[in-house]
C-alpha cells in the first residue's frame, strides 16, 4: 500500500502539503538541503543514499529520474526478486522513519533503518518456514474453542519519559502458539497502571482470537486479585479494572491466575523489547526475531 501511494505521489510530503497550503516550509526535515518531495526523500536525501549503499542497492540510484513512477517501473524491470523485496521494504521504512522524525522527533540513522529492514526480512522468512509445521489458522481456532486458551501478560515501564509497553502471548492447552502482541503506551503515570492496561489488552486479545474459554495469567498479584474481585474497584486503576470485568462477559469461562515472574518470561520479554524499540506488533502463530534472540534457549518451549 505504501509503494502504491508513493507511485501516485499520494504521500503527504512537505512539498505536497505546501501545494495544498497546509505548511509553508517544504524543506526536508532530515537534512534541510532541499525541498522534500518523493524524489528527494527516496533518492537524494543523504540518509536514504546511505541506506541504499548499505543494502548493496546503490545501482538503482544510477538513473536520476525525478518522475517517481518512471523510477519505480525502471527498478522493477531490472531487479531480482530478492532485490525488489529489499527495495519495497526500504521504501516503507524510509517513509516510516521520516514520519517518526516529523511527529515523534526520533531521528533514525541509516544504519538503524538497515537493521530494521534486516530484522523484518528475517521475520518474513521465519514466518514462511513456520507455516509448514504449524496448524492452519482455521484449525487452530477450532482447537482453541474446544479447549482452553492461555494468555500471559506483562508490562514494561520507563520512568524517565513515562513510555511503557504491554507484552502478550497466547497458547492453546496443547501448547500450540496462537498469537503474540506488543502494545506501546505513552504518558502512563506508573508501572501499576501499565500492568492493568496489559491485563485489559490480554482480554481484548482473547476476544480478537474468538475463543470461548480463557485463562489470563500475569505476575502482578494485585492486578490479578482486582480482576477476580466482584466488588467495585475505587483505586486509581478502577476504570481499567471495570473495563476488564465488563469484557469478561465475552467468554463462556474466564479465569485469572497469578504466576511467578520466572514463568512469565515470554510476555515479559515481548514487553521489554517493544519498549526498548518503541514498536508495536501483532503476529499470529509467530514471534518477532528480536524476542527469539532475547529469550534465547528458553524458546520455543511452551509455558507450564
Amino acid at each position: 500500500m505504501t509503494v502504491w501511494r508513493i507511485s501516485w505521489n499520494f504521500i503527504p510530503t512537505f512539498n505536497n502539503l505546501k501545494i495544498k497550503r497546509v505548511v509553508r516550509n517544504s524543506q526536508c526535515p532530515r537534512c534541510g538541503c532541499d525541498e522534500e518531495n518523493s524524489y528527494h526523500i527516496f533518492q537524494k536525501c543523504p540518509t536514504s543514499i546511505e541506506v541504499w549503499n548499505q543494502l548493496n542497492l546503490s545501482w538503482l540510484l544510477s538513473q536520476n529520474n525525478d518522475n517517481i513512477w518512471g523510477w519505480l517501473t525502471w527498478v522493477f524491470a531490472r531487479g531480482t526478486d530478492e532485490q525488489l523485496r529489499l527495495f519495497c521494504c526500504n521504501l516503507w521504512f524510509i517513509w516510516f522513519s521520516r514520519n517518526q522524525l516529523v511527529y515523534e522527533r526520533k531521528n533514525m540513522s541509516g544504519s538503524e533503518i538497515v537493521r530494521k529492514i534486516s530484522d523484518y526480512i528475517t521475520e518474513l522468512a521465519v514466518t514462511k518456514e513456520g507455516k509448514i509445521t504449524l496448524l492452519s489458522h482455521e484449525f487452530s481456532q477450532q482447537v482453541s474453542r474446544s479447549g482452553r486458551t492461555i494468555i500471559h501478560f506483562d508490562a514494561a515501564f520507563n520512568s524517565q519519559d513515562f513510555r511503557s509497553a504491554s507484552g502478550l502471548i497466547a497458547w492453546n492447552e496443547e501448547g500450540v502458539l496462537l498469537a503474540t502482541q506488543a502494545v506501546t503506551h505513552s504518558n502512563v503515570a506508573n508501572p501499576f497502571t501499565v500492568e492493568a492496561y496489559a491485563g485489559l489488552h490480554a482480554i481484548k486479545l482473547g476476544i480478537r482470537l474468538g475463543v470461548n474459554r480463557i485463562d489470563i495469567m500475569g505476575d502482578s498479584r494485585t492486578i490479578i486479585k482486582k480482576c477476580k474481585s466482584k466488588n467495585t474497584d475505587k483505586s486509581v486503576i478502577g476504570a481499567i479494572i471495570r473495563d476488564i470485568q465488563t469484557h469478561c462477559n465475552s467468554f463462556q469461562e474466564i479465569e485469572f491466575s497469578f504466576i511467578q515472574k520466572a514463568k512469565n518470561i515470554y510476555a515479559h520479554t515481548i514487553a521489554k523489547e517493544a519498549l526498548r524499540r518503541n514498536e508495536r506488533f501483532y503476529l499470529e502463530k509467530e514471534v518477532p526475531v528480536m524476542v527469539r534472540r532475547a529469550v534465547g534457549n528458553l524458546w520455543p518451549k511452551p509455558p507450564d
